[in-house]
């Protein structure tokens, strides 16, 4: 039977700058998905549905308490799946077809923003000058990674909207799997938010082009990178740092995940590290620093 949470609040955030990384290098595989066949959507199906099959598999072997959960709690994972998950990236990559890709990532980060307030209104979670300064620093810190104040941005209305329904759906994971954390063990809050995520993005499938994209050389071997790496295992792990984090506290730190994708760019394509980025960097990790 999967036991509570019991790591203490350090081990905690270390959990949730770890699943930060992992998330920040998906560029690692998307790039070379795309340039194979794969469109931003494909990777969306192949994510949830992937990582729903992962999990499913593993933990139907490992330990299968982890599919009994009460009728009544499905909802809280209706929320992680298809309203956080799922609503989210079709939020997101819609922002970047009619935005530039810095205002595109800049909107994604007022997730934190929307966390910290829905859980003062919902869990009365104190809302400190410590954690106004830490989430200040991170959003400037991650506004100068994205490049939004170096000009020449694409902006519009309907992609600002599309850009902060991206981040208000990303900050309900950490809501909704709050509720569900109240009642099951990270695992299983994991499992069934794939479990919905997964059959609800074949909405998405275009069966013919994603089937051609996979006929690549290579292509099954980095969408499992996707899946298992920047997926499965970030997903698990911020959960299991968000049992024992405030969500607002485990939001902010999370957002160390533009620096990782930065330094992925840096160390892996060869990009150039600018001085705004560079500053970027700092600000996030000095707002992390303060909420360790």
């Amino acid at each position: 039977m999967e036991e509570k949470e019991t790591a203490r609040p350090g081990g905690a955030c270390v959990s949730i700058l770890a699943a930060a990384v992992l998330w920040g290098m998906i560029g690692l595989w998307n790039r070379k998905l795309m340039a194979g066949g794969f469109t931003p959507t494909d990777i969306v199906v192949v994510r949830n549905f992937g990582g729903m099959l992962v999990l499913a598999a593993v933990f139907a072997v490992k330990d299968r308490s982890v599919f009994a959960v009460k009728r009544a709690h499905l909802k809280y994972f209706f929320g992680t799946g298809v309203v956080s998950v799922l609503l989210f990236t079709v939020c997101y990559f819609s922002c970047q077809k009619i935005c530039s890709l810095a205002v595109a990532s800049i909107l994604l980060y007022t997730a934190p923003s929307f966390v910290v307030v829905l859980s003062a209104l919902l869990w009365k979670e104190p809302v400190t000058g410590r954690k106004l300064l830490a989430l200040a620093l991170t959003m400037v810190g991650c506004a100068l990674v994205c490049g939004v104040f170096a000009g020449d941005l694409t902006v519009t209305a309907a992609g600002v909207l599309l850009g902060l329904g991206a981040g208000f759906f990303y900050s309900l994971y950490s809501i909704f799997g709050r509720y569900a954390l109240a009642h099951y063990g990270p695992m299983t809050v994991t499992v069934w938010t794939f479990l919905f995520a997964g059959p609800a993005s074949l909405a998405l499938l275009r069966p013919a082009r994603l089937a051609a994209a996979l006929a690549a050389p290579g292509q099954w071997l980095l969408s499992l990178g996707l899946v298992v790496f920047s997926t499965v295992a970030p997903y698990i792990l911020y959960t299991r740092g968000l049992a024992r984090v405030e969500s607002g506290r485990a939001s902010i730190i999370a957002s160390l995940e533009p620096v990782a994708a930065t330094l992925v760019g840096v160390l892996a394509f060869g990009e150039a590290l600018s001085p705004p980025a560079l500053a970027g960097i700092l600000c996030v990790l000095a707002g992390v620093y303060i909420l360790r």
